[in-house]
C-alpha cells in the first residue's frame, strides 16, 4: 500500500471493515480487534492514526511490530490468519497496516492465560464487541456446514406468531412467552438461524432475532 492508498482509506472513517489505532502500546486491544475481524468479515487495522483521522505514524516501527506479531501469536486461539506491511510518511514514521480477512475456522478467541478466561469478539458497526453464547453457537454451526434439522412446535410457532407481529425478538423474551427454559429459547433461535429462517443482529447490550428477509 503507498501513502496515496493509505488517505484515501483514512478519509473513509472508522466502520465495519476498518479500525485506527494511534500506538499499540495496548496490544491486548488490538488484539480484540484483529479477532473480531477474523470472526466476522475481515478489515484493516491501521497503526499510527488518530480517532481524528490524522496521521501520526509510528516512530519505533521495528519494535512495535515485533510485539504485535508476538501478541497475535500468543493470545489468538485458534491461530489468525493476517498480513502487516508499513506505509512510510514523509516524516520517516511509518503506519503498519494489519489486514485480516475473514476466516473458514471460527470462532477465535482472545486468550488470557493469566485469568484463565478466553473471549470471543465481533465487529459490530465500528467496535469489537464480545460475542454472546448464540453468536458463538452459530459460528461453530456455519464452520461445521452440518445439514440442520428442525421439528415445527408449539414454541416454534409461538415465536413466529410473535415475529408477524412485531420486528425482532431477544432469547430472554422468547423464553419467558413460550414458558421455555432459557437455554432451550437459545438452542432453538440458534437452529433457526443455522437453518436460514431467521437472523441474528448482535448487539454489545443484546442480540436481537429477526424473520430472514428474501
Amino acid at each position: 500500500m503507498d501513502y496515496r492508498a493509505l488517505k484515501e482509506l483514512v478519509r473513509q472513517g472508522e466502520g465495519t471493515h476498518l479500525e485506527f489505532k494511534l500506538k499499540s502500546n495496548h496490544p491486548e486491544r488490538i488484539i480484540r480487534e484483529i479477532v473480531a475481524f477474523a470472526n466476522t468479515e475481515g478489515g484493516k487495522l491501521l497503526i499510527g492514526i488518530g480517532d481524528d483521522k490524522s496521521i501520526q505514524g509510528l516512530k519505533h516501527v521495528d519494535e512495535d511490530e515485533y510485539l504485535l506479531e508476538r501478541a497475535i501469536d500468543r493470545y489468538c486461539s485458534p491461530a489468525i490468519t493476517y498480513t502487516m506491511e508499513r506505509v512510510l510518511l514523509a516524516n520517516e514514521r511509518e503506519v503498519l497496516v494489519i489486514t485480516v480477512p475473514e476466516s473458514e475456522n471460527k470462532p477465535h478467541y482472545v486468550e488470557d492465560p493469566l485469568n484463565d478466561t478466553r473471549r470471543a469478539y465481533i465487529r459490530v458497526d465500528d467496535k469489537a464487541v464480545q460475542a454472546s453464547k448464540e453468536v458463538r453457537e452459530i459460528m461453530k454451526g456455519e464452520t461445521a456446514e452440518r445439514a440442520i434439522r428442525f421439528t415445527y412446535g408449539d414454541k416454534e410457532q409461538t415465536l413466529m406468531q410473535h415475529l408477524d407481529r412485531n420486528q425482532s425478538i431477544t432469547v430472554d423474551l422468547f423464553a419467558n412467552i413460550a414458558n421455555i427454559p432459557r437455554k432451550m429459547a437459545s438452542r432453538t433461535l440458534v437452529l433457526l438461524v443455522l437453518a436460514n429462517v431467521l437472523e441474528i443482529h448482535p448487539n454489545e447490550v443484546v442480540d436481537r432475532f429477526t424473520t430472514r428477509m428474501g
